[in-house]
């Protein structure tokens, strides 16, 4: 180590303890480095072309490989391997993965890439290796690079310094908005829906004339989103403004669908589109597993028909059901319907990233178009003064023609000669000396420029008629640069020639264009309410049988309830009831949890069920109390078998997920035991020590969850272990209206009736009495 810190080719190593630079700022710098780096080149668009540098590489060198849109078709190999060698430095799969996204019309509202073979479909199937696909530029593509060859933008050196490559594309149309953009950078991130190319160009021209046009103008021209797979938006204007004015928000997109008439009453539904971004073969799978778990009980079937167009059937259990219905809940539960995200962060000026309004993104568009136009005229000025020079050096030759056939006959060094000639101008020059960009020589030279064109001049331009030819030239092209001059000093001229370029461009790419007519139509934002099972399912009378074992399953019809039904070895009936397949059923167990289970998603009764523990969190160590049938209005009174217990509202216990809802709370040594439905006035208890009670059921209060009140008090006593114990429990609770008495079942097909309980009739937490004459040894009411 000392011979290298004494070696002076090398840098001297820090001391121990020695800080060269604070982490924190070394980190910091460095990250803020990859950041940039990422916003700039990789993830944000330019506002001025929409494009991000990738695709904007891959454009370019397929102009530069000829690729046009009425030429031949070339690998996509060689395309992206092109790219990659020369612009962009990165892996070829991403290059040709972002290429192919350019070519396909189901993501790009207008394409700029013409893919021949499999580029992809909606279904979310990738396209074929590179080797295997072909392509070209669209004439959309051609449209981009207008004027590239003109002097319209900068270039800058490409990554190794062998080429340059284009900083910005000229652009004629506002493709940031017309292809919408997506992109995940560090920190930000950027979300553009497409627009219609013909209502962009509309808005452009609007803002032309009003420069100071407020934004929620400019949706008059551009009222939304057009997504090239159609749908319908059904944002309400007010919040689409918000969105635009803000340059954050979001949409509800909507499926294309229509009711098809099947006869005899019949029909089905059928989606012509589905909403952008959303992958055909997902949204199937995903809706089919809508109908097997039964969320949407009216939905019979799904099937797919779709060909080059989009037919994806949905087929109702009944015709009776109303299909704005079935749609209203298959937007609700699938992605039919979503939510499109607008973030319009862009790179306002090529560099600077910031979220910005439509009005601003238009802007920055027509800025660059005006630079452009700018840049175009100054390179055709010095075009035209170029060839003006060369006219007026073939004026003098034909002025002087004898002579220069002289000088080029005879003379070593014509070239030099033409220059030091000093020549007789019969004619006054085209322009005088200030017109030029560069000086010319004195009044009789001609300038180099001059001379070698001379010297270039083919023999069978000698005719008389080429000078009238170069006359009528000089003449058209100092009109042309007349005009060029003025335009460069006026404003309001060139904001009116980027206002004709900007309609020809809508010409090209408007309604008459294939593909270029509004696909996305608005329509009002209705709220899909919230539907009841019951108007989901068709009504249908069912027995519901659940064993000991806590099997359970559904028979149709209103069968025996004493009939004989077949059930697992070691097992037989517990619950069996009628009921239909609108109703819900509350399932009360041991712990305290109250289940909600729909009677339609009951096994069919042919097999001998399933478990009710797969169908909801139903744990092992916890038994089944009671089933019922839910009443919307109706009350239940609960209690455990240490006599604590209160009344709740049906409404309240009804639980939406399978872990249910804990209703009474139950301590370790304890377990629910009673729920049964509230009727009456007055409340019978009875204890399994054989205490009967009654008191008034207001005594008893209305929770939706806790422990409860004591309804019977317990003496306490000691065991055969000599530990107190609880003596006795509550065996049996039921409710009753007071003044028609009560009645149970003695046994043998008996029942007996007792009019007045008077003598039963006492305080809540009373001990009570011996049960009247006749009560069932069992101390039950049933």
């Amino acid at each position: 180590m000392s011979e290298l810190v004494d070696d002076p080719e090398h840098p001297e190593l820090p001391e121990e303890g020695e800080i060269l630079e604070p982490l924190r700022r070394a980190i910091g710098e460095r990250y803020l480095t990859y950041a940039l780096s990422t916003i700039m080149h990789r993830a944000l668009p330019d506002a001025r072309d929409g494009l991000k540098p990738v695709h904007r590489r891959i454009l370019y060198a397929m102009s530069r490989l000829r690729l046009t849109s009425s030429g031949g078709f070339l690998k996509s190999a060689k395309i992206s391997g092109d790219t990659m060698g020369d612009f962009h430095p990165h892996g070829d799969a991403a290059i040709y993965d972002a290429m192919a996204r350019l070519a396909q019309d189901f993501n790009v509202r207008y394409p700029l890439v013409d893919g021949q073979g499999n580029f992809g479909n909606i279904d979310g199937d990738n396209p074929a290796a590179s080797r295997y696909t072909e392509a070209r530029m669209t004439f959309i593509a051609e449209a981009m690079l207008q004027g590239l060859a003109e002097d319209a933008v900068d270039f800058r050196d490409n990554y190794d310094g062998r080429l340059q490559e284009p900083a910005v594309l000229p652009a004629t149309f506002p493709n940031i908005l017309a292809n919408g953009a997506s992109g995940i950078a560090v920190g930000m991130a950027t979300n553009i829906p497409p627009h219609n190319i013909a209502e962009l160009i509309d808005a452009c021209i609007h803002l032309i004339k009003s420069p100071g046009a407020a934004d929620d103008t400019l949706l008059q021209y551009v009222p939304g989103p057009d997504f090239p797979t159609g749908g319908v938006i059904v944002e309400p204007k007010e919040n689409i403004a918000e969105a635009y004015r803000k340059g954050r928000g979001s949409f509800r997109l909507r499926s294309t669908w229509e009711v098809e008439d099947l006869g005899r009453g019949q029909w089905q539904v059928v989606v012509t589109e589905i909403p952008y971004q959303v992958q055909k073969s997902k949204l199937i799978e995903k809706i089919a597993e809508l109908i097997q778990t039964k969320k949407v009980p009216i939905l019979a079937d799904i099937r797919d028909e779709s060909a080059d167009d989009i037919r994806i059937v949905l087929e109702p259990k009944s015709k009776n059901v109303d299909p704005e219905l079935l749609m209203g809940m298959m937007f609700r539960n699938s992605d039919l319907e979503i939510r499109f995200s607008l973030n319009m962060n862009v790179l306002i000026d090529g560099v600077t990233p910031k979220v910005c309004s439509m009005k601003e993104v238009l802007r920055a568009f027509l800025d660059h178009r005006r630079d452009v136009l700018q840049r175009r005229s100054r390179h055709r000025m010095g075009k035209i003064d170029h060839r003006l020079e060369v006219l007026d050096g073939f004026i003098i030759a034909f002025l002087n023609l004898d002579r220069v056939i002289d000088i080029i006959r005879y003379d070593e060094d014509p070239k030099a000669a033409l220059m030091r000639e000093d020549w007789d101008r019969e004619h006054p020059r085209a322009f005088s000396e200030d017109d030029y960009q560069t000086p010319l020589p004195g009044a009789g030279e001609l300038s180099e420029v001059q001379a070698e064109a001379i010297l270039n001049m083919r023999l069978r331009s000698l005719r008389k008629l080429e000078e009238i030819e170069l006359t009528r030239e000089r003449d058209a092209l100092r009109e042309e640069r007349a005009g060029l001059v003025e335009l460069l000093g006026s404003e309001d001229l060139q904001w009116k020639r980027i206002t004709e370029q900007l309609r020809d461009t809508k010409k090209q790419f408007g309604k008459d264009y294939a593909g270029g007519a509004r696909r996305t139509r608005f329509a009002e934002a209705g709220e899909v309410e919230e539907v009841p099972i019951e108007a989901m399912i068709e009504r249908e009378p069912i027995t519901v049988v659940c064993s000991q074992m806590g099997w359970i399953r559904a028979m149709t019809g209103h069968i025996d309830l004493t009939r004989e039904l077949k059930f697992k070895d070691g097992d037989g009936p517990r619950f069996i009831f009628h009921a239909e397949t609108t109703d819900r059923l509350l399932v009360f167990a041991s712990n305290g949890r109250v289940f909600t289970v729909s009677a339609a998603n009951l096994p069919g009764g042919r097999g001998m069920g399933e478990p009710l523990r797969l169908m909801v969190d139903l744990p092992n160590e916890a038994e089944i109390v009671d089933i019922l049938i839910h009443r919307p209005e109706g009350k239940l009174l609960v209690a455990s078998d240490a006599g604590n217990g209160f009344i709740c509202a049906e409404a309240d216990i009804v639980a939406q997920t399978r872990g249910g809802k804990q209703v009474l709370n139950v301590k370790d040594d304890e377990r629910a035991k009673i729920c049964i439905p509230v009727s009456g006035d007055h409340v019978a208890v009875v204890s399994e020590n054989g205490k009967f009670l009654t008191f008034a059921i207001e005594e008893m209060p209305e929770l939706n969850r806790g422990k409860g009140v004591r309804l019977q008090k317990y003496n306490m006593a000691r065991g055969k272990q000599g530990a107190l114990e609880l003596d006795g429990g509550l065996s049996d609770v039921t409710t009753f209206t007071w003044a028609e008495g009560l009645s149970w079942e003695m046994g043998g097909g008996k029942t007996r009736h007792e009019p007045d309980l008077s003598e039963w009739l006492g305080k809540r937490g009373s001990v009570g009495k011996r049960p009247p004459y006749g009560f069932p040894k069992n101390y039950k009411f049933k």
